[in-house]
Order: C-alpha cells, then sequence, then structure tokens
C-alpha cells in the first residue's frame, strides 16, 4: 500500500500544504534547502540476527540498510567457541602465528560472509566475550602472556579477511577493535583480569603494529563503559572509576603516541542516568572535547553499544526512546553507532527481534526510518521543537526530503512540521497500536510515538 500512495501522491489529507495538526498546534519549521551536514551511520547493529550459523534473518539488515554490524559477544559464551574471538580462531597461543594450519576460520567465515552477502559492513571485535560468570571462573578474559604475539595473530586474521591470507577473502572491512570494556575496576570485571595500565600497554603494542601493516584500515579502542558519570546528581564510585579509567587511556595514548583511529565507547540506562538524548549528546561532546585536546581531531568517536534497557523491552516506549536516540545520534559529535543488538534473544539486550516469532519488534522500524533519511544523504534545518518531541530532516538535495521524528513526552504533541514550498506526500507512524503504517492525517503525534513524513518540492 505504501509503494502505491507514493507512486500516486494520495492517502495524506495534508497535501497540497504544510503538514498541519488539529487544534492549538506548535509550529516546526524545516528548510530543506538548509543543509547542515551529511547523515551519518548512526543505524548499526551490534551481533547480527544470527541465530546458530543460520542466517536466513539477515535480509531485515538489508532492509534497514544496516550500514555495519559490530562483532562482540557474538554467538554466546565464549563466542560459542566457534566464532570470532581470538581463541576461537587461533586456538593454541604457543602454536605458530604464521601457519595457516594454526588458525580455525571456518564458523567466522560463516557469519562474515553472511553479513557481507547482505549488504552490511563487519567492523571486527579483536578480543573476547564477555565472562558474566567471571567471580566463579575467569577462562578468556586474561590479558595475553605475549601482547606482541597477540598483534600478530590480529594481522593474520585481518589479512585472512582483507587480502585472502589462508584461503581467504578480500572483503571491505573498515573497522578493526582492540578489545572491549576493559575500564571497570580490578577484580570486579568480566571483561578484562589485568590492570588498566596492561590495557593501556596491549593497545600500544597491537596498534602500532596493526597500523604499521594497514596503514588504510581503521585501528582503535576500547569499547569504554560509559560516561554516565557526567549526567549524574550522585554519581557512584564504579561510574567515576570507569570516566578516569578513558581519560587515563587517551592521555596514554598521546604520551605514547599510539595510532588511534577511532574512539569506541558504550551508553546504557544506568542508575541515575537514563539514556536519552541529552545524555547521547553530553557523551559525544566530552568525548570530542578530550580527543581534541590531546591533537586527535582527526579521530572519529564510535558508540558502538547503545540501548535504553529498561524502557519495557519490545515496547513501543522502548521503540521510541530509540528513534530519539538515533535523532540525538545524528545531531552529535559521534561518526557511527551500533544499537547492542540484533539478536532475537529474550533479555534485556535484544530490542530488535520477537524471539518467539522472529518478526521485527518496533524498534526495528526506527533503524528502517532512520534509513530513509540516510539515503538522501544531507541532513537538513528544522526548527525549535516542544519538549519530548525530537526531529531531524534530510534532502536529496532536488525534489525528495523527509522528516523524522519521535514523541518520547509524556502527552501527546501537536507539531506542525512547515516547509514552504514543499507539499506532504506520506507519512507513517508507529505506536502503542500500530507498527510502521501509513496513514491519511495526523491530528498529534501519540506519545511513545515516532515516523517519518515524506515531502516533494512543489514545481
Amino acid at each position: 500500500m505504501k509503494a502505491e500512495l507514493l507512486a500516486c501522491g494520495l492517502g495524506v489529507a495534508l497535501c497540497g500544504g504544510p503538514f498541519a495538526v488539529a487544534g492549538e498546534v506548535a509550529t516546526a519549521q524545516v528548510d530543506f534547502a538548509a543543509t547542515v551536514g551529511a547523515m551519518k551511520p548512526m543505524h548499526g547493529v551490534g551481533q547480527p540476527p544470527m541465530l546458530g550459523i543460520d542466517t536466513n534473518l539477515f535480509h531485515y539488515m538489508t532492509e534497514a540498510g544496516v550500514p555495519y554490524s559490530r562483532l562482540h559477544d557474538v554467538g554466546g559464551w565464549h563466542g560459542g567457541n566457534m566464532f570470532v574471538d581470538i581463541p576461537n580462531v587461533f586456538r593454541d597461543f604457543d602454536a605458530d602465528e604464521n601457519d595457516p594450519a594454526n588458525y580455525d576460520f571456518a564458523f567466522t567465515d560463516i557469519l562474515i560472509q553472511g553479513i557481507v552477502d547482505s549488504g552490511v559492513e563487519p567492523y571486527y571485535r579483536l578480543g573476547v566475550t564477555i565472562e558474566n560468570f567471571f567471580r566463579v571462573k575467569q577462562m578468556r578474559i586474561h590479558p595475553p602472556k605475549d601482547f606482541a604475539k597477540w598483534a600478530r595473530i590480529c594481522e593474520h586474521v585481518i589479512r585472512h579477511y582483507t587480502e585472502g591470507w589462508a584461503n581467504g577473502f578480500r572483503h571491505k572491512m573498515t573497522y578493526w577493535e582492540i578489545w572491549n570494556e576493559p575500564d571497570s575496576e580490578p577484580g570486579d570485571c568480566p571483561m578484562w583480569t589485568g590492570s588498566f595500565e596492561d590495557y593501556c600497554r596491549l593497545y600500544e603494542t597491537a596498534s602500532k603494529h596493526l597500523k604499521k601493516c594497514f596503514p588504510h584500515l581503521k585501528i582503535g579502542g576500547y569499547g569504554a563503559s560509559g560516561l554516565q558519570r557526567l549526567v549524574q546528581e550522585k554519581p557512584r564510585p564504579h561510574d567515576v572509576f570507569i570516566k578516569d579509567k578513558l581519560d587515563e587511556f587517551l592521555a596514554y595514548v598521546k604520551a605514547h603516541d599510539c595510532p588511534l583511529d577511532f574512539f569506541s565507547i558504550h551508553a546504557y540506562d544506568m542508575p541515575g542516568a537514563p539514556l536519552l538524548p541529552a545524555a547521547m549528546k553530553t557523551y559525544a561532546k566530552y568525548c570530542r572535547e578530550r580527543l581534541d585536546a590531546i591533537g586527535r581531531a582527526k579521530t572519529e568517536i564510535s558508540m558502538n553499544e547503545w540501548l535504553p534497557r529498561w524502557t519495557g523491552p519490545g515496547s513501543a516506549r522502548q521503540a521510541a526512546v530509540c528513534a530519539s536516540l538515533l535523532i540525538a545520534l545524528q545531531q552529535s559529535a559521534f561518526d557511527n553507532a551500533m544499537i547492542y543488538d540484533a539478536r532475537p534473544g529474550t533479555g534485556l539486550y535484544s530490542p530488535l527481534f520477537d524471539p518467539s516469532t522472529l518478526k521485527p519488534r518496533p524498534a526495528y522500524w526506527a533503524l528502517c526510518n532512520f534509513n530513509e533519511l540516510y539515503r538522501l544523504g544531507r541532513e537538513a534545518k528544522v526548527g525549535s521543537l516542544p519538549e519530548g518531541v525530537h526531529a531531524i530532516a534530510a534532502t536529496d538535495g532536488k525534489r525528495l526530503g523527509k522528516v523524522f521524528w519521535a514523541n518520547v513526552g509524556d502527552h501527546p504533541a501537536k507539531v506542525a512540521f512547515s516547509a514552504p514550498g514543499w507539499r506532504v506526500l506520506s507519512c507513517q507512524i508507529t505506536d502503542d497500536w500500530r507498527v510502521n503504517t501509513v496513514v491519511s492525517s495526523l491530528p498529534e503525534l501519540p506519545q511513545n510515538s515516532f515516523g517519518v513524513l515524506t515531502f516533494v518540492a512543489v514545481k
């Protein structure tokens, strides 16, 4: 039905004028002629929607235009003993790292080929999967016993997937991330049993070696656990510690002149720090300022894990907050982002797919809607909005424009998006009752809702 509406320009009672709503309205001016920058790849995902080695759900990434899929925590406990993790692809650390026979790429090859075939670029985390039962026993989260050898093993993994080494591939895989979240207090970290100084030394060794081998690729890290401390009225000691480690890492990078093509960081709801648009922008601003202060103005910032976990997994409320965060990410200093994650799981970290039906949840359509603007290419200017309503606009620079909006306020919002010289071609909405539904009119923006307005220039 949507295609028919777009083709004939019908189904929207607002054609011939700006998007209007009944009653008292707040008017948000949209200027498609005033572009403010490029649309950025903010609708990436963590783990792809894999079921064992079954890639049948990967078409959903294609349809959402997902730009990147980050490969971390892939395959369950210990990477399922098959996928991605360095101990899975190089099983005997004492073996000769130059001998292709000592590598086991079989399952990771299937995974990565499925991602590539879906039109998505893999974003590879070099390291290990989180060990949530680390207090019982730590298995693989210890610092490598030989940092230089670990770096050479990673080199051969990269060569396998980008240069054809060991009967490999020549995939486009730009981002190579060194470890993940090594920044919790010693003895209380499910990702790293060493000191943070140990991690900094590993990063220095690996980043210098890999950048020398692959100057054209982007080498970075470290998957920082977050900056919740910046927005907490009463910061937890844990969050203060994590922020201090971020600052310590950047100081180390400067002092030791380490390569850092991208700095990666994570953001989740934490006590006293709900993940809302203002917080996301605060985290981006801090990272950008700190990187600039150490002379790394060209270093990208990657928000490669983010999720409002506590806002009702699978609900329209969570989906609307996710939509508002995609908007905030686009408006922030972040360069790319990946929601955590795309697994069809039963826990708090699976916002995109229903595990019982394997069908998309409402938040999936937030990625799809964002992609409609991403494909247009250029972000356009949107005027002021009521509290709780967030929006971005984009244009192809010709005759097509779109507005992506989200209402996470406590009440419905009466908002008119006015674009002089343009008329509304269609509108679609996701809320508590509808999922990506094309509607003929929209008297208000319901709470817990998001959607897209498509405009066409009037000749």
